[in-house]
């Protein structure tokens, strides 16, 4: 892992909204993540926590408010010239939470996903844009003639899969899936996150997987990160954070999952954590290396609190 170079770096990143004089809100404080070329990073956290805004700030459709962000050796974080504006748009995507409310509904399915290819003119003729499109479509496991519909003709899952062939057109070294599944159906998400992973596969796209179902994260991804009141808790490979949680309130996750098993289910015990109570300072801790990817953020007392 050491010798190969991160696609993305983001160090420090802050992300504030000023509400008024005398309030902001600190939705990202300081967060420091690398995703490297063919893996999913998964972030996980409560509602609020600051994961989509993460996502957002990456993507650069909020502007963020410190740190940086390094995107194929290239700073994002600042003000883009048309050359790196360019660069981003095309090989950064979004596949977003809802997929009715970020489709065109008065535009077929054709145009929707080609809309990157028009607006970068990365075609020569309209049949070799109708074929890209096709391409593409079977590639997500629609068939070419749903490229004459429009959204609301299809389901939650096939308008997913829509959203996702928007972004694959582009053919980008990034995406970032926020929340992308958490909108359908238990049977249908198994199948996008499926197909997620064979696509992943083809083409060694990464991904930054933003959801708050920890099963499903613990399937897709190969590192994690869990967030918590817009800071970086603890992160590590999927096996690290699993097996051997450290932090408060990544056990309160993790001890938060149903169990298939009923016997399992009935010794299960939820694990209660507030911040608030807890006499953790987040803005006092740093990130404590505990073995290979792990990382925890906590001071010393605490990490040796943590570990007895």
């Amino acid at each position: 892992m050491e010798d190969r170079k991160p696609l993305l770096k983001v160090n420090n990143l802050k992300q504030h909204f000023r509400i008024n004089r005398k309030f902001t809100v600190r939705a990202v404080d300081g967060v420091t993540f690398e995703i490297y070329p063919g893996e999913t990073y998964g972030l996980v956290g409560e509602s609020g926590s600051g994961k989509s805004t993460i996502g957002r700030s990456i993507i650069r459709l909020y502007e963020p408010t410190a740190g940086d962000v390094i995107f194929n050796d290239k700073n994002i974080s600042g003000k883009l010239s048309a050359k790196d504006t360019q660069h981003l748009r095309t090989k950064m995507q979004m596949i977003f939470q809802d997929p009715m409310a970020c489709l065109n509904p008065r535009k077929k399915v054709m145009d929707i996903i080609a809309q990157g290819l028009d607006i970068h003119h990365l075609y020569q003729s309209q049949e070799e844009r109708r074929e890209k499109v096709y391409q593409i479509l079977d590639m997500v496991g629609l068939a070419s003639e749903h490229a004459d519909r429009y959204p609301h003709q299809f389901s939650g899952g096939q308008r997913q899969r829509i959203g996702i062939a928007r972004a694959l057109i582009m053919n980008p070294d990034l995406i970032i899936a926020d929340e992308a599944i958490s909108a359908l159906d238990v049977s249908i998400q198994a199948q996008v996150v499926n197909l997620m992973k064979d696509i992943q596969t083809k083409t060694n796209t990464a991904y930054l997987f933003i959801a708050h179902d920890l099963s499903m994260v613990k399937y897709i991804s190969d590192r994690i990160g869990v967030l918590h009141l817009g800071h970086l808790v603890e992160t590590g490979t999927r096996d690290e954070i699993f097996d051997n949680p450290l932090h408060p309130y990544t056990k309160s996750l993790l001890s938060a999952i149903p169990q298939p098993n009923p016997i399992a289910e009935k010794k299960r015990v939820a694990i209660n954590y507030d911040y608030r109570v807890s006499g953790i300072d987040y803005h006092k801790g740093t990130q404590q290396h505990i073995s290979g990817q792990h990382y925890v953020l906590a001071t010393p007392e605490e990490l040796a609190d943590w570990t007895k």
